[in-house]
């Protein structure tokens, strides 16, 4: 965050009208701020590597350079520049409610996946949690994003024989404890961290130091592609 206090945010969307509605809901916010706009990804790009964002919200269909390939540039940059001031984090933020998007929204690196329909009151805390290292992804899409996972109709990243077994699970689980296990599923239920330590009677810290390892053993990026392993791996 910049030195008072302020979420700093790009905002990419092709459409000026858009734009300017959306900066107008953020900057009557005391703890954001917009820093930038953009018309297009190339210049979303631009942007990040100019003023060092903590979010970007994104469109998905822009002319010249896409939202999703701007996303995974952005994260790109954001990893290899981690021992910087900031990590810039992309919430995709589109009209097309659609399974292809959604997947490929993850894919990319983005912590969010919203719709333009959101109510402001959703989209900013939705900004601040994503600013908090957490990830965020529209009701409906998780619905059917889980829907799909359970039928099979969504492919797993590694082809091989093994994976497409019924019965085949990563070999990460094997390092997760118990308590770890009991979290993973907590998180793939939507639990935020606070209902996780409610439920199963562990204090706050101790659940975001689960959620910390749990990242880092199984190898994601955050608690999205957490939600995917526990899925993928049969614990829900």
């Amino acid at each position: 965050m910049a030195d008072n206090g302020r979420i700093r945010i790009v905002i990419a969307d092709d459409q000026e009208l858009i734009r300017v509605g959306f900066t107008m809901v953020i900057n009557s916010q005391p703890d954001m701020q917009v820093v930038g706009q953009a018309s297009d990804g190339g210049k979303a790009v631009e942007l990040v590597e100019e003023l060092h964002p903590d979010i970007v919200l994104m469109d998905v269909r822009m002319p010249g350079m896409d939202g999703l390939t701007a996303t995974a540039r952005i994260t790109a940059y954001a990893h290899a520049n981690e021992e910087g001031e900031r990590h810039t984090r992309v919430i995709i933020l589109t009209t097309f409610d659609l399974d292809e998007y959604v997947m490929s929204a993850i894919n990319a690196g983005a912590s969010g996946f919203l719709l333009k329909d959101t109510e402001p009151e959703t989209l900013l805390n939705s900004i601040r949690t994503v600013c908090q290292g957490n990830a965020i992804i529209a009701p409906t899409a998780t619905k059917r994003l889980i829907e799909k996972m359970m039928e099979g109709g969504i492919p797993h990243a590694d082809t091989d024989a093994a994976r497409a077994a019924d019965d085949y699970v990563d070999p990460e689980l094997a390092t997760l404890t118990e308590r770890e296990r009991e979290v993973l599923v907590e998180i793939a239920h939507g639990l935020s961290n606070q209902e996780i330590a409610d439920k199963l009677f562990i204090s706050l810290p101790t659940v975001k130091t689960h959620v910390a390892h749990i990242l880092q053993k199984i190898n994601a990026r955050d608690r999205v592609q957490a939600v995917v392993f526990a899925y993928e791996n049969h614990l829900v």
